[in-house]
């Protein structure tokens, strides 16, 4: 039998009673990611919305004990706990409303914004993810920055006119005549949810009543997915704890720089740039550093490996080649230490360094390759037993 869902009839409703139908115990992990969940519950009705339509389950307890997953399949809808129960009693659940909530805030903002891209652009939702961290659409084509900066400010104004939100199911027949997004083949009745003058879309998942509840809408960040773009965005009272979240980091940047936030990026840039001078003064002064001690080594020595502590990439690779201009045998620079280990670069003109990197590799354990001339890699080894292997 299906599995009564009640908050399609209430999507308020934080509070039911349901008679336990079965429960059987599963294997830990194997219907959810909670390895707890060792008992799956199947009520003759629920308010616990599933993991569906890209949107994760609803949370909350049934007597008390805290719901860990909720899944859907066939119309049944399972409860997965870490205690079991009693098949033929009843029960009393509750569903966390603030978390209900927030993903009704999220799931019609997200309908606001795809009913309007396809009305104006003809874009497509092709993926929606709804998760406690994160929200995100996917569409079958890109906007420009001015075209979305324009959407967000509709999908804000429509948010204020506060426009009904309506959920129902038609009837085949009105369902076969109607305009609505998400138009596929599905066994049985279709949920419609539709947000007057915006969108018309087919949807299991519960909705605010009105788009004033929604609170706002905020892209979070856009990139290019599949030829199109994925939007990440975040309603309502989601979008206040980031907006929380950035303001604190925001006024504790200005507080270390000592500067107040209209000045904040001249600021950051201008240390950025600093930085950069910086580093490359300190590169040239390694390298000049390590030049003088190249003239310290006696130039009939065959072989070198030298070892230092904080030497960039770009100067390692110029030391070996001078190494190897001036001596016929194995030329190496390792940087690092004995605790945190070796990035290093070896080179030969006369010895195949990948017969090297095997040695090193196979007694040490060392990552890395490259061609018969140069190699790359990293080592965790102190500086006497690497000195050993390549002695041999």
């Amino acid at each position: 039998m299906s599995t009564k869902k009640l908050y399609d009839i209430d999507a308020y409703k934080t509070e039911f009673e349901a008679r336990v139908i079965s429960c059987e115990k599963v294997e830990a992990g194997n219907s959810c990611d909670d390895a707890k969940a060792m008992y799956g519950v199947i009520l003759d009705q629920t308010l616990f919305f599933p993991e569906e339509g890209g949107q994760t389950p609803d949370k909350g307890n049934i007597d008390g004990k805290e719901v860990l997953d909720v899944q859907i399949k066939d119309d049944v809808i399972t409860h997965y706990l870490a205690e079991p129960m009693e098949a033929g009693s009843m029960v009393k659940g509750t569903i966390d409303w603030q978390h209900r909530f927030f993903n009704m805030q999220q799931h019609s903002g997200e309908h606001l914004f795809s009913g309007l891209a396809y009305r104006k652009y003809g874009l497509k939702n092709v993926g929606f993810h709804l998760s406690n961290q994160i929200v995100t659409m996917d569409f079958d084509k890109a906007l420009s920055e001015a075209q979305l900066k324009e959407m967000e400010w509709e999908i804000n104004e429509a948010i204020a006119a506060n426009v009904e939100i309506k959920t129902g199911y038609p009837t085949k027949e009105a369902l076969e005549s109607m305009d609505y997004r998400s138009k596929i083949e599905i066994d049985g009745a279709v949920r419609i949810v539709e947000i007057l003058g915006y969108d018309v879309c087919a949807c299991c998942a519960p909705h605010v009543h009105r788009t004033g509840e929604i609170g706002i809408f905020k892209i979070q960040s856009v990139q290019n997915y599949k030829g199109g773009m994925r939007i990440s965005f975040l309603c309502g009272f989601r979008a206040l704890e980031e907006y929380r979240r950035k303001s604190e980091i925001v006024s504790e940047l200005s507080g270390i720089l000592t500067t107040n936030q209209e000045n904040l990026v001249d600021h950051v840039t201008k240390l950025r740039e600093q930085v950069h001078s910086l580093k490359v003064q300190l590169s040239n002064e390694k390298q000049m550093r390590m030049e003088q001690k190249l003239t310290e080594i006696p130039s009939e020595q065959k072989d070198v490996i030298l070892f230092e502590q904080e030497l960039e990439t770009p100067v390692v690779r110029n030391i070996v080649n001078r190494l190897m201009e001036d001596h016929e045998g194995v030329c190496g620079l390792f940087v690092g230490d004995d605790t945190e280990g070796y990035q290093f670069i070896i080179g030969s003109k006369s010895v195949d360094c990948r017969e090297i990197a095997t040695k090193l590799r196979e007694n040490l354990g060392a990552r890395g390759g490259g061609k018969s001339q140069m190699i790359q890699g990293s080592i965790a080894a102190s500086q006497e037993r690497i000195v050993a292997v390549l002695s041999k």
